[in-house]
């Protein structure tokens, strides 16, 4: 995970915020600049993001409902700040699995990642504050394709050569196929996979998480794979440790060419 120590905090730092931060040493963990992200160095660490108001309402519930699960840390505060909003959370304990001493067992790694996805597939979704994450699914689907918003590299090797129009009819046609019973994490992707060791954490980063499909995880477990180490040698492995018996390869197709409109 990324983080360059800071010598001042950033202007957009919520004022109520400054006297907890101002005798710690305080790291920019930021990844993109919709959401600002510092990793605060003290009682074990957290971290402080902020985003526009509205857009962290959905983390800080998904983060509270995992916590209670015992798959992430606790929310210490969610609230709006004038037009941000801001959440802390504690650390979890490790490193993501991003860090060299993962990708250096990749073998390893692409077996822990499926093992570890299908036992949050496996849990029940009572409680879950996102009851249909299946539905925002296809909205952005939708609004991709109006936007005219559309990846190609997204595309699975069955469906390479279609545009942006056969993505969208293909995926809009079979919408009914995509289903709303699993517990997903909704960006099961290297860095928001924490271990200590080798031993499961926590996840973090879980803002498009909720009951949905879970060949959305799957695909990105898959992608991440690729997408890390630069291969896409360990996507079997990864599929043979989490089951076969629960993969729909049409399904799977499905959400790699709605992925193209996210």
């Amino acid at each position: 995970m990324k983080r360059t120590l800071l010598k001042a905090l950033p202007d957009w730092v919520p004022a109520a915020f400054r006297p907890r931060l101002s005798d710690a040493a305080v790291y920019d963990s930021s990844c993109s600049p919709e959401a600002r992200v510092l990793y605060v160095e003290r009682d074990g660490g957290c971290f402080l993001k902020c985003a526009p108001a509205g857009t962290l309402k959905t983390e800080a519930e998904m983060n509270a409902y995992f916590h209670r699960l015992g798959l992430s840390a606790p929310v210490l505060y969610y609230g709006t700040e004038g037009e941000r909003d801001v959440l802390l959370t504690a650390r979890v304990p490790g490193e993501d699995c991003t860090h060299g001493a993962y990708l250096a067992e990749p073998a390893r790694l692409a077996t822990l990642l499926g093992e570890r996805l299908r036992a949050l597939h496996d849990l029940p979704c009572d409680g879950c504050p996102i009851k249909d994450r299946t539905a925002t699914y296809l909205v952005t689907v939708r609004e991709g394709y109006r936007l005219g918003r559309f990846d190609p590299s997204f595309l699975p090797e069955e469906a390479k050569g279609m545009n942006m129009e056969e993505s969208y009819q293909t995926v809009w046609k079979k919408r009914h196929f995509l289903q709303t019973d699993t517990l997903l994490h909704g960006d099961y992707c290297l860095p928001n996979v924490l271990l200590d060791d080798w031993r499961f954490s926590g996840f973090i980063d879980l803002g498009n998480g909720g009951v949905g499909d879970r060949h959305v995880d799957l695909f990105w477990g898959a992608w991440t794979l690729r997408f890390n180490l630069g291969t896409d040698a360990y996507k079997q492995r990864f599929f043979d440790a989490y089951g076969r018996d629960a993969i729909d390869r049409e399904r799977l197709l499905l959400v790699g060419i709605a992925e193209c409109f996210g």
